[in-house]
């Protein structure tokens, strides 16, 4: 026997569904301040300084400044080989001893790059025999281009002593065939920064960064690296780094090569 619901007003039905979303919404964006207030007024994490080692990698990240506290050497306070980063992804060559002709990869890395890549490689007069990369980082889906890029043109990626490859950085390094990388480097990686349009509801921006992630992923799987090394940068706040060691670089993949210099 079929029952009828006698007495159903589907207005008050359509009302009573967007009071409960208008009351959802209130309170995701009151837990939003609260967060936000929250940091304002609670000490940061004490992070420490010198060497990187074993259980003892998260470090404060700054962009602008390249840290000598990440170093995996003895004295944080030495001379580094390599200036602040450049605001802008620079391209240029050289000839050395032990890797041959290096193209070296410097600055931060923002959208567009790729493009710039592609047609800087597509002018040069010899494919480099290694790219070397340091910086500090930017956008996600550039570097990943990068990467792609990297790993159509068989060629071979690098992070060398003294140099630091942080953020998105890594995701260049892994399109590398051969990835090169020095106990004297850094490889550094943190959660990801995505923009986003303060109107644009929470549920959809988590959809997006949960899109985006899923992509990383992809990538990751891609270019024969574990994915399992997302878990160092889902772990690390955006305002720390985490400093991969040998051990973690071999059994992701990142690195195919461990070299002392």
């Amino acid at each position: 026997m079929t029952r009828y619901i006698t007495g159903f007003d589907p207005s008050t039905g359509i009302r009573f569904v967007l009071f409960v979303q208008l009351v959802m919404a209130g309170l995701l964006l009151a837990t939003n301040v609260f967060n936000t207030l929250s940091t304002v007024f609670t000490e940061p994490p004490v992070t420490q300084i010198g060497p990187v080692t074993p259980g003892d990698q998260t470090r404060d990240y700054r962009k602008d400044k390249r840290s000598p506290s990440l170093l995996h050497i003895e004295d944080p306070s030495a001379p580094s080989d390599f200036a602040v980063s450049p605001d802008q992804l620079t391209f240029s060559e050289q000839e050395t001893e032990a890797f041959g002709r290096v193209l070296l990869l410097e600055g931060a890395i923002e959208q567009g790059d790729a493009n710039r890549f592609d047609a800087f490689l597509s002018g040069v007069d010899r494919k480099p025999d290694l790219v070397a990369l340091h910086s500090p980082g930017g956008s996600v889906s550039e570097a990943q281009a990068i990467g792609r890029l990297i790993r159509r043109k068989k060629l071979s990626t690098a992070v060398l002593a003294r140099a630091n490859c942080l953020s998105s950085c890594p995701y260049i390094l892994a399109g590398g065939q051969d990835r090169i990388v020095s106990l004297r480097a850094i490889i550094g990686m943190h959660q990801h920064y995505y923009e986003q349009p303060r109107y644009i509801p929470v549920m959809f921006a988590v959809e997006d960064i949960q899109t985006n992630q899923g992509e990383t992923m992809q990538f990751l799987i891609e270019m024969g690296i574990a994915p399992s090394l997302m878990l160092y940068s889902l772990k690390t706040p955006p305002e720390q780094i985490y400093a991969l060691i040998k051990e973690e670089l071999v059994r992701t993949k990142l690195a195919t090569e461990i070299v002392d210099d």
